[in-house]
């Protein structure tokens, strides 16, 4: 019995133009693809359709393995959601809290704490020379004391302003 041997057939190999235009697509878009080159007939690259449709499958292939088989892209993008939306619920919170005056934000404390400064400064100032009129028979002595620890009093009460963002830490860490 004979046997019968089967028939290697050559691919039919297009050029990149007749590829294109039998494709119904721009030569630049097929360049973007990187299918392999068969083979080259002088300066003319030639291509099979087997490797164009490989290439397209796989390309397929690609964007759904990476998609479904990735659940941290899914669990990531589900994550920053609701990252997103509780950061907008509490941005949302702490405004309601700002309009019913139950919060206030810090450098609202530090003008507060310089006016309040400004105006016990020249109540302070005045201790002494007060204190001279109402006791006229005061020593000097004890009046320039009494107007030394007025001058600190004065500048603990200045400091005050800005040391709030360091009480506020201190605050804040001895709440955890």
């Amino acid at each position: 019995m004979a046997q019968i041997k089967a028939q290697k057939t050559e691919p039919l190999l297009l050029n990149k133009t007749d590829l294109c235009r039998s494709l119904g697509i721009s030569t630049q878009a097929f360049d973007k693809w990187t299918v392999p080159i068969h083979s080259k007939k002088g300066r003319e690259c030639l291509y099979t359709m087997s490797d164009v449709v490989a290439n397209r499958v796989g390309n397929e292939r690609s964007k759904h393995e990476s998609t479904a088989d990735d659940p941290d892209k899914q669990n990531n993008i589900d994550y920053e959601r609701y990252r997103l939306t509780k950061a907008q619920a509490d941005g949302q919170e702490l405004k309601n809290e700002k309009e019913r005056k139950e919060v206030v934000d810090v450098d609202f404390n530090i003008f507060v704490l310089n006016r309040i400064a400004a105006q016990i400064a020249p109540v302070l100032d005045q201790i002494h020379i007060r204190m001279k009129r109402k006791f006229p028979d005061i020593s000097d002595k004890l009046i320039e004391a009494m107007k030394a620890e007025v001058i600190k009093s004065q500048n603990t009460v200045s400091k005050l302003a800005d040391t709030i963002g360091d009480l506020l830490d201190e605050y804040i860490g001895s709440a955890d």
